[in-house]
């Protein structure tokens, strides 16, 4: 797959087959536009092509600096290339940009600039200045233009309207067994390990600290994790701690990962984490020996949940 960063970086000589979105989570719902797009691309010997936006148009024009991201842009191409799409454009989304018309949209990107011979998109999808374009439009530009139109009813995303915002709802409120549903593959935090007080270390129970430098990746409820990694080629389990260590400090947040059977330095190191399972809510102890009792519970329990999920 090949990453282009803004339109005008784009040309082909061949017809491309095309969708536009956000795509944040490349969720299931995503992932049945995206398989018809690439499926058909292949059969018709065309390009699949997917026009993204970073900024997410919500953090533009309605200033959502709240607004947290399922995916990192490294995250969310990792996801696309293994599912064989040939090109990702990701454009830089402005005010500017925001103000072309459907009309405008249609003949200078998708057309002039994209070569799409054929647009596969979601229903309900609206494009162009205020969202004024949506599917009728689409189709009357079509005829205009020369060129396909397929709409992927909602009824074909395994009957469930999946949305990223119910994901991100599911993540705040700790049902990450749904939001993996929805998702499609575990819900994952990639970041830099990075030296913390080594107290973790002190009660028995040494931690990676995980830092995030996307200050818009979504990080879930705050509460005790199921997770694995992959350390030198070989899979890792253990427990992750997301919140504000009550019963130490409770001053910051800090993402802490304890790797069972490991013992290694991982300082520096980039890590990938999959999020398998809720095991609990953080709690405040009357002392580190009544965290520490919870803590052994907390990797029985872990450990019980692989042992009955040999899968994950």
């Amino acid at each position: 797959m090949k990453v282009i960063h803004s339109i005008s970086n784009f040309s082909s000589e061949n017809d491309c087959f095309v969708t536009i979105g956000t795509f944040d989570g490349v969720h299931i719902g995503h992932q049945k536009i995206l398989k018809d797009l690439i499926q058909s691309a292949k059969e018709q010997n065309k390009k699949s092509v997917l026009l993204t936006f970073f900024p997410h148009p919500r953090m533009v024009l309605q200033k959502d600096v709240s607004l947290e991201l399922l995916n990192t842009i490294d995250e969310k191409s990792q996801l696309l290339e293994e599912m064989g799409l040939d090109y990702l454009i990701i454009h830089p989304f402005s005010k500017e940009f925001s103000r072309l018309t459907a009309l405008d949209f249609v003949r200078d990107i998708l057309i002039n600039q994209l070569n799409t011979s054929k647009l596969i998109i979601g229903y309900d999808h609206h494009f162009g200045k205020n969202r004024e374009g949506n599917i009728d439009q689409l189709r009357e530009y079509s005829l205009l233009f020369d060129f396909d139109v397929e709409e992927i009813p909602a009824q074909d995303i395994d009957d469930v309207s999946v949305s990223s915002t119910k994901i991100r709802r599911a993540l705040h409120n700790g049902l990450l067994k749904t939001a993996n549903r929805y998702l499609g593959y575990n819900y994952m935090l990639n970041g830099t390990v990075v030296n913390g007080k080594k107290l973790g270390g002190k009660i028995g129970f040494p931690t990676a600290n995980i830092d995030i430098k996307e200050d818009y990746k979504l990080i879930p409820k705050t509460g005790v994790y199921v997770i694995k990694t992959s350390i030198e080629g070989q899979v890792r389990h253990g427990m992750m701690n997301i919140g504000y260590r009550p019963t130490l400090d409770g001053k910051h947040q800090t993402i802490e990962a304890h790797l069972f059977d490991f013992n290694g330095d991982l300082y520096g190191k980039e890590i990938k984490i999959d999020l398998l399972f809720f095991l609990r809510e953080e709690q405040k102890f009357d002392s580190v020996d009544d965290l520490i009792v919870q803590l052994k519970k907390d990797k029985e329990n872990a450990l019980a949940f692989l042992q009955n999920n040999l899968s994950l």
